[in-house]
């Protein structure tokens, strides 16, 4: 179910006062929630006894410094960042160091890389094998730790959001990675500090397929160990563990993936003689069910179709106009005994994609009205842009407190303006 009703319940008693001190558009996040998400993740793969289990934050879900250092206390010394630009990197810098933070960009320049190894020795995840040129034996060795993202290819399925993986612009060919992990250990990297990583999927809510991963990353390192006697220190086998956006959406069932995977690991290390440690690098399941965007109707239209204009658009949430995706819908102080009504709910967008829901059976509204449009927790502001020149939204917190504060102001005009050169 969208937003779980102790968020919800919090939430609805403490809007009218927040709208009153902040006005909308805004997103806000629930400390409690994302809390309680990281440290059950943890307590699944403890208690099915894989201890080193580490999941790598997905920056690039939510890059708000507040909201990655809430994600950080909840684990401890256990939660690392994963990092695919250099401004994400330097974010994670502010929290974390050395092996807890994986640079793991793609199409990568040199001087990218640089910045990556020039303070507290990144895991590097390279995803081609033409980046190595890029790469002297000085850094190589300097990194905390070094692997390849594999591209399975037409072995396995993707789906619609990264793709099919003979189609995805990610990875290294199957033939490709002994190649490239030679010519990382002629470079000198320690055999101790080679690992393997992958990610084929996106917003999986199915748990057979994140374990038909593992059981595909094992049997690369169980070859891997007999051919050319590798042993990986870890397998990340990415993120990708979705959430359910629509209410009659089944949930990720991580506990009995956990058990799963704890038991095809152990069966790994009895035939092996050693267990390489599992990293995962989840951000929507971290954080993506604990946020949500809030709007208030501005107009309503009747064109050849009936149309509610809010506050916010597109550029706060491009995730329906970019994938179609269905974000859940509620109007403050309305429910399903409300008189309904049939709606798109649209932005000032000057594109007619600029939809947060299509045809949506919804209360009816009035101007003033706010609507809360669910499941914002990850690639909601992240994902904002500039385009018309509408300004993204503010950024708040709803702390364990119940106390309510900003982590990101409402972008300006001065903002927007600040970079030009006239």
């Amino acid at each position: 179910m969208p937003a779980n009703e102790q968020f919800t319940h919090r939430l609805n008693e403490l809007l009218p006062d927040i709208i009153r001190e902040f006005g909308t558009p805004f997103h806000i996040y629930d400390e409690q929630g994302i809390r309680d998400t990281v440290r059950s993740m943890y307590l699944a793969f403890a208690a099915n006894g894989i201890t080193e289990f580490r999941n790598y934050y997905s920056v690039k879900a939510n890059p708000n410094l507040a909201v990655m250092k809430i994600v950080a206390d909840a684990s401890g010394d256990a939660l690392g960042f994963d990092c695919s630009s250099v401004p994400e990197l330097l974010l994670s810098r502010k929290i974390a160091t050395g092996d807890r933070i994986m640079f793991s960009s793609n199409n990568t320049s040199a001087e990218e890389f640089e910045i990556a190894l020039a303070d507290g020795s990144s895991i590097l995840n390279i995803d081609d094998i033409s980046m190595l040129d890029s790469l002297t034996s000085q850094q190589l060795q300097s990194a905390s730790m070094v692997s390849f993202r594999y591209n399975p290819g037409a072995e396995r399925s993707g789906d619609a959001i990264i793709g099919q993986p003979e189609e995805a612009k990610y990875g290294l060919r199957k033939d490709q990675l002994y190649p490239a992990y030679q010519h990382i250990l002629d470079k000198g990297v320690s055999r101790d500090k080679i690992g393997i990583h992958t990610m084929i999927i996106s917003n999986q809510r199915e748990k057979s397929y994140m374990l038909e991963t593992v059981k595909m990353m094992l049997s690369i390192a169980e070859e891997f160990l007999s051919q050319y006697q590798i042993r990986f220190n870890f397998i990340n086998i990415g993120g990708g563990i979705g959430i359910p956006y629509r209410t009659n959406d089944s949930s990720f069932d991580l506990q009995t993936f956990a058990r799963e995977a704890a038991a095809e690991l152990k069966s790994f290390s009895a035939k092996s003689g050693y267990m390489p440690r599992l990293f995962m690098e989840c951000g929507r399941y971290i954080t993506g069910p604990h946020g949500v965007l809030v709007t208030k109707v501005l107009n309503r239209m009747s064109k050849h179709k009936e149309y509610v204009g809010v506050d916010a658009c597109m550029s706060s949430l491009m995730r329906p106009a970019m994938y179609d995706a269905y974000h859940h819908i509620t109007v403050l102080e309305k429910n399903d005994d409300s008189p309904q009504e049939v709606v798109d709910v649209i932005g000032s967008l000057c594109e007619n994609n600029d939809k947060f829901a299509k045809n949506r059976h919804l209360p009816k509204t009035d101007k003033g009205d706010v609507l809360i449009i669910h499941d914002t927790g990850a690639h909601g502001h992240a994902m904002g842009f500039n385009y018309n020149g509408r300004l993204r939204p503010k950024e708040l917190l709803i702390g364990v407190d119940n106390k309510v504060r900003m982590i990101r102001r409402a972008e300006t005009y001065e903002d927007y303006v600040r970079t030009l050169e006239v």
